[in-house]
């Protein structure tokens, strides 16, 4: 019996070297949160402003205060949608996050920065007494994710990752199916993470445009000379390691994250990857082709990554909003979970899942089965009542953390010419190995440094 859906003012202030707390973190404690939870916006792009601004500013339980971002046009743009929307209200402008942080008005800030600023933008928040709510992955390096669930508990924070899927009800209904018992013994799990896409060319470098403020944009990478390919948005900078790991950080963790919640495992015993930049030429470090694996107890997880195959297809807006699902055989972000009795084929996002069990007359026989719907509204509503409830949200960030050491452990095998690390759970460092443990922290550009004590 298939299961249903139930259930500019712009600020220049400069950054002094070795700041971390920030000046007005003390005054934020001991503000209560008021009927409406005000909000700074940090990172103003297409995803910042197009789905996180968007859907808060749907909502009648918050202010939007501030926006911030590096490039002035992206945060004058995100001013003018705020001032549209039923708030009506005239946010500050800054390209400093510093000026939001600061601010002991703004009770959290929504964070939507490449993934080379989420663990300082998180651990800077922590510090002033701000929640936040941080886009994936959690963190560019594996020491530095630690770091940000010690300074979310040091400072009593509720830090939300935007893995959405973690407040779908049909993937919590997925999960609660799989405790009990319903697919039989599972031992092996597939990730899909496969999509079109060109390559990444750095366009010549040119002097920085007055309404970029680069040294900031950087943060903790390594200074380079401007390209306008940097900041051209998701199809650029997360496809080199200065900035993020590649396609798997960018959007296979949405899939890695749902199946470790599916599956009830915490980290592997061991991570290799293989792959390549096979089909394009360029300038991009990540790879285009890239299978990873992850030994647990008593169970496989693997990852198979393509960014030259327009043919397969993210769950699309169609399916995630009606009770139709994906044509599994192309769905491109879908996971597969092998139990000994039956077969669940899930999607991210609002996909929904199916269960399969051995055919008949050469026809697929469904078990069972549940459509899903975009999950983003749900994750605001856990991250807002969380921080009025002070309880930790559905992707709490020592969650996050776990999920996004996959990413990294995969990258590092792969930079490492596909290396079979093995891994210690207890203090999740690679065993035996300095090559690998010399990329499990990256260099940080001063002043912008994560300290190692938050």
């Amino acid at each position: 019996m298939a299961h249903r859906r139930h259930f500019m003012k712009q600020t220049t202030l400069g950054i002094g070297a070795g700041i971390t707390i920030l000046n007005a973190a003390a005054s934020v404690f001991g503000t209560p949160v008021n009927e409406k939870v005000n909000l700074g916006f940090i990172g103003c792009g297409s995803y910042g402003r197009g789905v996180l601004l968007s859907g808060f500013l749907n909502r009648d339980d918050v202010n939007v205060l501030h926006c911030c971002d590096a490039i002035r046009p992206r945060v004058e743009t995100a001013a003018g949608q705020v001032q549209q929307s039923p708030l009506g209200t005239k946010p500050i402008l800054s390209s400093d996050m510093r000026t939001v942080l600061d601010d002991p008005k703004v009770d959290a800030v929504v964070c939507a920065l490449p993934d080379h600023w989420h663990a300082l933008a998180a651990i800077w928040a922590c510090q002033a007494g701000k929640d936040i709510y941080t886009e994936k992955p959690a963190s560019h390096s594996a020491w530095e994710g630690r770091k940000m669930v010690e300074a979310a508990r040091k400072y009593k924070r509720i830090v939300q990752l935007g893995t959405q899927n973690r407040s779908a009800p049909y993937n919590l209904a997925a999960k609660k199916y799989i405790e009990e018992g319903k697919l039989g013994k599972i031992h092996f799990v597939r990730v899909y993470d496969m999509c079109g896409g060109g390559n990444v060319k750095i366009a010549p470098t040119i002097p920085v445009p007055e309404v970029l403020d680069w040294d900031r944009w950087l943060g903790p990478a390594p200074m380079r000379p401007y390209s306008p390919t940097y900041i051209a948005g998701l199809s650029t900078w997360p496809f080199f390691w200065d900035f993020s790991s590649g396609n798997m950080a960018m959007q296979g963790i949405h899939q890695l994250d749902l199946a470790r919640m599916l599956i009830g495992k915490e980290l592997p015993k061991t991570a290799y990857c293989v792959g390549g930049r096979f089909n394009t030429e360029g300038d991009a470090d990540a790879p285009d082709t890239q299978t990873a694996v992850w030994e647990f107890d008593n169970m496989v997880m693997s990852f198979d990554l393509t960014l030259y195959t327009p043919y397969m297809l993210r769950i699309d807006s169609v399916a995630r909003n009606s009770d139709i699902f994906p044509y599994w055989q192309q769905c491109g972000t879908r996971i597969e979970i092998y139990g000994s009795d039956a077969l669940m084929i899930i999607g991210r996002m609002g996909g929904g899942w199916e269960v399969f069990v051995r055919t008949k007359d050469r026809q697929p026989v469904v078990a069972d089965s549940m459509h899903g719907r975009y999950p983003v509204p749900n994750h605001m509503d856990n991250f807002l009542a969380c921080v009025r409830s002070r309880e930790l949200p559905n992707a709490d960030i020592e969650i996050g953390h776990r999920s996004t050491l996959l990413v990294h452990y995969a990258t590092i095998s792969y930079r490492l010419g596909g290396q079979k690390l093995v891994i210690d759970p207890k203090t999740e460092e690679i065993i035996d190995n300095p090559a690998a443990m010399k990329l499990f922290k990256r260099e940080y550009r001063s002043p912008y440094v994560v300290p190692e004590n938050v």
